[in-house]
């Protein structure tokens, strides 16, 4: 199992299947961002969703509410991009 697994931390993409200049450009701008920024992005997104909907504002709520989970996507995004570069090399 440890060599299957040594085989595939060892293999790059092939060429096919490589980023192109506009993703590998914007990953590594990305990656720049600290992980946790993320995380406070989505935390906020919920306070602000919740003082909308205690104000009376629940489409407004709805709406700023459905921001967390892209947050949370893009910081594991970011995450990854950090951990295996932006071609998994």
């Amino acid at each position: 199992m440890q060599d299957v697994l040594q085989r595939e931390a060892q293999s790059s993409p092939s060429y096919e299947h490589r980023e192109g200049t506009v993703a590998r450009t914007i990953e590594q701008q990305t990656a720049k961002i600290p992980s946790d920024a993320f995380l406070w992005a989505a935390i906020g997104s919920i306070g602000v969703s919740l003082a909308l909907l205690l104000t009376g504002n629940a489409k407004k709520a709805n709406f700023v509410g459905q921001w967390t989970p892209t947050f949370l996507c893009l910081g594991i995004y970011n995450k990854m991009v950090k951990l295996h570069g932006s071609d998994g090399a």
